[in-house]
């Protein structure tokens, strides 16, 4: 047995290294829509093209999530995160040699396979660290820093963009993952395994990437290619392919199995999938209105947008040690109810209404996604049993980057069809209004179904699992 102060200090070291990476990922995903008008003039991009930096990272993320947190499971949790780290720091750094968008594109598609190793690890050795009791308030911790790199992504990005260019962003980012790598190699000690003898099912994953890629780039591209619905439909039809092998597989990379008996599981992930297909371009719709319509440059743009990220920084660890006492179902569920809400009088703006009244709104968007989102987490963790922490937590990660491609996707077909091919910075004032409208009546209806869903998973606290805490034994699991 190892000392409750060497568990303490696998604890806290494992806390940082995911609180470093958390913020790392997070600064550098905000900062770039602040960035995006001005890649988009550099390179002369049209819209469409350009939404592509953002989509084509998270595409690749949530097409090798899963797959990565499953071999990281088999041959160790600690050195993918660890090299995903470093993978990272490396694709960030040649992003800035792109010589073309669509160079950048395909930098930021490799930047999204290195983040899957991060997702796909640092949620599960968190949970296998720290005990039930006391594994909400550290994702609300992470959740946290997540929400700080938002914080100063928008403000700082803008701020370097302006001074120093969109290339600035990458550098600081580059940095930060050095610090990030140093600290999981040098204080992260141990490994976690937590399949260390099963086997890897490749035929799942293949089908798996293909298919997920398939459907969300054939949805984005509706209205812009004729082949693109066969090639959604195909992509569609792979997935089912793959969710009937992995119910087949002794060693699935998805345990299907978990969202047919788990309600809880099933609910969670679900409620999570949805509000960030509501919710994650809102930064980038707001980011254009503010540059291309109001006239602001990019660090004024900044600043207004640092208020929503400031409230879920300040509030998720809060969030989290609550859902540790009360039902992670309705701390959630309000989350997402004054999202909802928030969402619906987004769709309200007009090209003049008081930047007060937005200035207003961004807080409860805050306190909003800082209900939702580390309690929801909880919830996911805690409705499994241990030796599925692994699978929770690239699930949990899957969700999120799934949803985001959606709502990206989402985006990118609503620009096609109001502003077209027409560069960003060239586009009518009127045809930016109309995207944001319907983008944002889109996402009220879905995060409303959400909604739904977070309230229908049911009670989670009474399924937690007495086990002992595995931080005792790192080399174990």
């Amino acid at each position: 047995m190892v000392s409750r102060d060497s568990s303490r200090s696998i604890e806290q070291a494992a806390l940082i290294a995911v609180m470093s990476t958390s913020f790392m990922v997070a600064f550098m995903g905000s900062a770039i829509n602040l960035a995006l008008p001005a890649m988009s003039q550099e390179y002369s991009s049209p819209a469409t093209i350009s939404s592509w930096v953002v989509a084509s990272y998270l595409l690749s993320s949530a097409a090798f999530l899963l797959p990565l947190g499953r071999l990281a499971d088999i041959q160790g949790r600690r050195k993918y995160y660890l090299s995903g780290t470093l993978l990272y720091t490396l694709f960030t750094l040649a992003s800035t040699f792109s010589a073309s968008m669509e160079a950048l594109i395909l930098w930021r598609f490799s930047q999204g396979i290195a983040a899957a190793m991060i997702f796909g690890t640092g949620m599960a050795i968190l949970t296998s660290v720290y005990p039930p009791q006391q594994r909400g308030k550290a994702m609300g911790w992470s959740v946290s820093f997540t929400y700080s790199g938002l914080t100063l992504g928008p403000a700082l990005g803008g701020f370097l963009t302006q001074r120093l260019g969109w290339r600035s962003i990458f550098y600081l980012s580059a940095i930060l993952g050095l610090v990030a790598a140093y600290q999981i190699w040098r204080h992260l000690k141990g490994e976690w395994q937590g399949a260390a003898n099963e086997s890897f099912d490749w035929k799942g994953s293949l089908f798996y990437c293909i298919g997920l890629v398939a459907l969300l780039y054939g949805f984005s591209a509706l209205t812009s290619q004729s082949w693109a619905i066969a090639l959604a439909s195909c992509g569609a039809l792979l997935l089912l392919a793959f969710a009937w092998i992995e119910l087949k597989t002794d060693s699935p990379i998805l345990n299907v199995r978990l969202f047919r008996d788990n309600q809880a599981f099933a609910f969670s992930n679900l409620a999570a999938m949805i509000n960030y297909s509501a919710t994650f371009a809102l930064s980038f719709l707001l980011s254009i209105y503010l540059q291309m319509v109001r006239g602001l440059d990019t660090q004024a743009a900044g600043l207004i947008l640092l208020i929503q990220p400031v409230l879920m920084a300040f509030l998720s660890p809060l969030a989290g040690t609550l859902s540790d006492s009360m039902e992670p179902r309705l701390v959630s569920s309000w989350g997402m109810a004054l999202t909802t809400v928030c969402l619906l009088i987004l769709a309200l703006i007009e090209k003049d209404t008081p930047l007060w009244a937005l200035m207003v709104v961004l807080p409860f968007i805050g306190l909003g996604f800082a209900l939702f989102s580390s309690p929801n987490t909880n919830a996911v963790m805690s409705s499994v049993q241990p030796r599925f922490y692994g699978v929770a937590s690239s699930t949990v990660g899957t969700m999120r980057l799934v949803g985001q491609s959606i709502c990206m996707a989402i985006v990118t077909l609503i620009i096609s069809i109001h502003v077209g091919q027409t560069p960003l910075n060239t586009a009518s004032h009127d045809a930016i209004m109309a995207t944001l409208r319907t983008s944002f009546l889109t996402f009220t209806g879905l995060s409303f179904l959400g909604l739904l869903a977070s309230l229908a998973r049911g009670r989670v606290h009474q399924h937690k699992h007495p086990d002992a805490n595995p931080s005792s034994a790192p080399g174990s699991h």
